[in-house]
């Protein structure tokens, strides 16, 4: 049976990454979407393992011919986006494939694949809140977690265009409910 696709994204700081990983351990058969990047690889990363490695003329070659579901360029030559084979290839082996995008490439996505695409918005209760978790976290400095605030702000009008919001005010109350939707989105259809 093909795999169904899981999309989620949320300002910095609400927890996302959070309740994926958790997801993870749960016995959905989820696995990452793998991304393609122009970037070197860091440390141990390895080809189709962390990343697809591909140099920044092979990576607007692939965007000239439309190999990609979504793609972004974050400073000059540094782009990183999800291939289509990709996420076929996951799909037709049976994966459920989970995104972890931005809000523009999470619409994108959901655009393509349609009703086989959950898309899931993690909200945080407030912008104050945000702030104080972003603060609380102590990795950044003050410009930079208003810079994440303001972007938030601006994701934050995306939560109408997601299948599903949740609001992460308790973690796990926000992990259960996140487990209740993507459980029955993957049971529910055929």
């Amino acid at each position: 049976m093909a795999g169904k696709l899981i999309i989620f994204s949320a300002p910095s700081g609400s927890g996302k990454s959070t309740i994926i990983n958790y997801l993870l351990t749960q016995n959905l058969n989820l696995a990452f979407s793998i991304s393609a990047t122009s970037r070197p690889p860091r440390g141990t990363e390895q080809n189709g393992v962390e990343y697809f490695f591909l140099s920044p003329e092979e990576f607007r070659r692939r965007i000239a011919n439309d190999e990609f579901l979504e793609y972004e360029e974050v400073y000059q030559d540094r782009f990183y986006g999800t291939l289509k084979a990709q996420v076929e290839k996951q799909l037709a082996v049976g994966q459920n494939v989970v995104f972890d995008v931005d809000v523009v490439g999470g619409c994108n996505i959901k655009k393509f694949y349609g009703e086989r695409a959950l898309s899931v918005f993690i909200q945080p209760p407030s912008v104050e809140e945000l702030r104080r978790r972003l603060v609380g976290r102590g990795t950044d400095a003050p410009e930079v977690i208003e810079s994440r605030v303001a972007k938030a702000e601006y994701e934050l009008s995306f939560a109408p265009k997601f299948d599903k919001v949740i609001v992460n005010d308790d973690l796990e109350q926000a992990k259960a409910e996140a487990l209740r939707i993507i459980s029955q989105f993957i049971l529910n259809e055929e």
